[in-house]
């Protein structure tokens, strides 16, 4: 929750190269709410050894993708922990709109809703740039021609849907996302500040 006062329940969804991982715990910081990364979720199970994290490891090591069945069963995990109670920014979930789905289904059981949805927009060839630099600056052998035009096009495939359904609602604030970080999170913020959320420092400013 915001220091003014209402609730801070944020998605952000970008493709690859967009920097939404980044900005994404820019915010979750800024409003004083857990940044929710499905990878970070899987992760964190993995190492705690729980029996969810058991899993998702046989899964992840027999280079499956983890169904949306467990991956819905671990965010809702994440989610009813106390430090998500007043908000939360979800980052990977829902990439889909069986996902999307689960997740209208959980809030809606706990009286709750997304608040707002954070889309950065970046050209496909920006995101290509972006992702090839990425590969060169950490040595990373996986982020080849084809796996970066496939992640691409997974995500144009699956989450424009997603999109689509969020616009309908009105709750998705369309941000540029080519330039410098600073930049980016200038403009998110702005953007969310003209639906009236305030990070914690601000609203206690301003209180």
């Amino acid at each position: 929750m915001t220091g003014s006062g209402v609730s801070a329940r944020f998605l952000i969804v970008g493709p690859q190269g967009s920097g939404k991982g980044t900005q994404g715990v820019l915010v979750a910081e800024a409003f004083g709410i857990p940044s929710v990364s499905t990878g970070d979720v899987f992760r964190a199970n993995i190492s705690g050894g729980t029996e969810l994290g058991q899993k998702v490891k046989s899964i992840v090591e027999a280079g499956d993708l983890v169904p949306d069945e467990l991956t819905t069963e671990l965010v809702r995990d994440r989610l009813s922990q106390p430090d998500a109670a007043l908000g939360f920014l979800l980052d990977g979930y829902p990439r889909n709109q069986g996902q999307l789905d689960d997740l209208d289904e959980f809030l809606r059981s706990r009286g709750e809703s997304l608040d707002a949805v954070i889309e950065l927009i970046v050209p496909r060839d920006e995101s290509v740039r972006r992702l090839h630099q990425r590969a060169v600056e950490q040595g990373r052998n996986d982020d080849t021609e084809e796996i970066i035009a496939n992640r691409l096009a997974i995500y144009e495939r699956e989450t424009a849907p997603i999109l689509g359904v969020y616009r309908d609602r009105g709750i998705v604030a369309e941000i540029d996302g080519v330039g410098s970080l600073d930049e980016v999170t200038a403009r998110i913020f702005a953007a969310l500040a003209d639906r009236g959320f305030k990070p914690v420092a601000d609203a206690a400013a301003s209180a």
